[in-house]
């Protein structure tokens, strides 16, 4: 295993972050494996040198964190523990999701039970709340580092100008600001260069992309997409517009490095991620612990530069996706 440092917060990671999403309660999503799986494939993460965890309590309502928890026990100190807050919880109570200091603080409340840890070690915004001043948001989540219950916070998706306003606030406020991004960004959408990374590059922000493989599009040819559980059960994925834009393309390409490299397309797409100076670790999300070795393996990859020429030049403007 290969590690950094998670931004400015002085944290070291390992340059892959396992996403927890992919386990807890398949009643939640179809795909989602079950508790023995998921302790499975966390204990493999150990093994293989990965001390960088990222969950969210809205993942299958708190099973995904309370799972993480539990396997990692008395090691939870050694590692480094993320998670997030924002979607509802539950669908009779309003306030169980958005980012008001009740949302915040009694989901904040919760995550740590679930995780059996005193201190989570960045809290993150899983998306902006339109609804709630960021004032309100940003001095909650400072209030919470001030008590011990959360060392660093960050921000997912959202408009770079929302991100520049939290961070402007905070600063104007004399608040903790946002530490780390974690964005949506992969071969087949690369939206994010064009503002996002370019200020996350400038503000010293760690950068944590999702769906490095864009939900398994880049991880086998486009036409058997459709031949997996998930292919056929995750309508997110169908969601975003991988496959317009030179995407059908790129995943042509990334096939035929694949070839030439002796890797899988996971590996390829991996590696262009990993090849990224703004990019401090991508979050790989897998059902399967032989998947997840060979993520691992991708960071043995170096792609030449005219690798990562031939794997972008079919790229075209996509609608924007992720946040919307």
């Amino acid at each position: 295993m290969e590690y950094t440092t998670l931004g400015n917060t002085g944290l070291t990671v390992s340059k892959l972050c396992l996403g927890c999403m992919s386990f807890g309660d398949s009643d939640w999503r179809e795909w989602v494996l079950d508790e023995s799986e998921g302790q499975e494939l966390i204990e493999r993460a150990l093994d293989l040198g990965i001390n960088f965890f990222d969950t969210a309590n809205i993942y299958s309502r708190g099973e995904s964190e309370r799972i993480l928890g539990e396997t990692l026990g008395d090691r939870a100190d050694e590692q480094v523990i993320a998670t997030k807050c924002y979607f509802q919880m539950d669908d009779d109570d309003p306030n169980s999701g958005g980012l008001s200091r009740k949302a915040i603080e009694q989901g904040l409340a919760a995550s740590r039970e679930r995780l059996g840890v005193e201190t989570i070690d960045l809290y993150q915004i899983h998306r902006w709340d339109d609804e709630t001043p960021i004032e309100t948001t940003m001095r909650t989540l400072d209030d919470a580092v001030r008590r011990g219950h959360v060392r660093h916070i960050g921000a997912s998706s959202m408009w770079t100008h929302q991100l520049a306003e939290a961070m402007a606030t905070s600063n104007r406020l004399g608040l903790r600001s946002f530490e780390t991004m974690q964005n949506h960004y992969n071969l087949c959408y690369r939206e994010e260069e064009r503002e996002m990374l370019p200020y996350c590059d400038r503000e010293g922000m760690a950068v944590i992309p999702w769906s490095p493989l864009a939900r398994g599009v880049l991880a086998r040819p486009h036409e058997k997409m459709e031949s997996t559980t998930r292919g056929q059960t995750d309508e997110y994925a169908h969601d975003h517009p991988y496959l317009s834009g030179g995407g059908r393309e790129i995943n042509e390409r990334v096939q035929q490095l694949a070839e030439e490299y002796g890797a899988s397309m996971a590996q390829i797409a991996l590696a262009w991620v990993l090849s990224k100076d703004v990019v401090t670790a991508p979050i790989v999300g897998t059902t399967s612990v032989e998947h997840l070795e060979a993520a691992v393996a991708a960071l043995d990859i170096s792609l030449s530069d005219s690798d990562v020429e031939f794997l972008e030049a079919p790229y075209q403007p996509v609608t924007v996706s992720g946040h919307q």
